[in-house]
């Protein structure tokens, strides 16, 4: 199975299930033995957890990743800690605690920062030579939907 959700709709009423997620690698933080994942597809963003306690081959693996890589995981949905909760995202009261991960695959370094948060604007003429890039952003995106 490809994948169970989105990135933008899992929320606490989740929290237990086991989710399969597909997606870019969109940011990666490493704290110390824990690796935090950013995943992002068209729906949203999806804190991933990746615990040596939980899988040591799974963190292994979460540490190779890198920016707009295309990965499939299969975790549990848990809540935040309260100081963590992130009231910018939809998903932001839960993360996925990982246990497993296949890299579908590999990016190249894009030619500039797709996350909004990091942005220093590109110029024009290279976001237009990389447009199909750029409209990765969630703000291309948001300008590219229709309302029903």
């Amino acid at each position: 199975m490809f994948r169970t959700h989105t990135c933008g709709e899992l929320n606490k009423k989740n929290v237990g299930q086991e989710v399969i997620l597909s997606g870019w690698t969109h940011s990666r933080r490493d704290h110390g033995g824990l690796i935090f994942i950013d995943l992002r597809d068209r729906y949203g963003l999806t804190q991933l957890t990746f615990n040596p306690d939980v899988n040591q081959k799974a963190l292994e693996l979460a540490d190779t990743l890198r920016s707009e890589w295309v990965i499939k995981i299969k975790g549990e949905v848990a809540l935040r800690p309260d100081d963590m909760i992130n009231e910018k995202l939809k998903t932001g009261e839960i993360e996925i605690k990982c246990f497993e991960i296949e890299i579908l695959s590999k990016s190249k370094t894009p030619p500039f920062e797709l996350n909004e948060e990091k942005t220093s604007e590109a110029n024009e003429a290279l976001r237009l030579k990389y447009r199909f890039v750029d409209l990765r952003k969630p703000k291309a995106q948001e300008m590219l939907k229709i309302k029903d």
